[in-house]
């Protein structure tokens, strides 16, 4: 039987694994720590929040998970962009 594709899925994880691999550069090459931190934490918790709310008790924390990912999205967002504005 095949598995039914999840857009949202694949895409959260590819996203993930793309802040992991800027935040493991970041610490190397850039000898930037604290950011990275913060940086991985909001990056990694948006697929996690919305996993969660495939399987929310209610539509109201359906919607709430989904509401802190998309928090979760514009600080990851913050963070890279504040970034770019910091010479090396």
């Amino acid at each position: 039987m095949m598995e039914k594709e999840d857009i949202i899925k694949d895409k959260s994880m590819d996203f993930a694994i793309r802040v992991v691999n800027l935040c493991k550069y970041l610490k190397k090459e850039k000898q930037e720590y604290e950011i990275s931190k913060q940086l991985v934490r909001s990056g990694t918790a948006i697929g996690a929040l919305q996993r969660e709310a495939m399987h929310a008790e209610s539509q109201a924390d359906f919607i709430h998970k989904f509401a802190i990912a998309q928090k979760e999205c514009n600080i990851t967002r913050s963070i890279k962009t504040a970034k770019s504005h910091i010479p090396s």
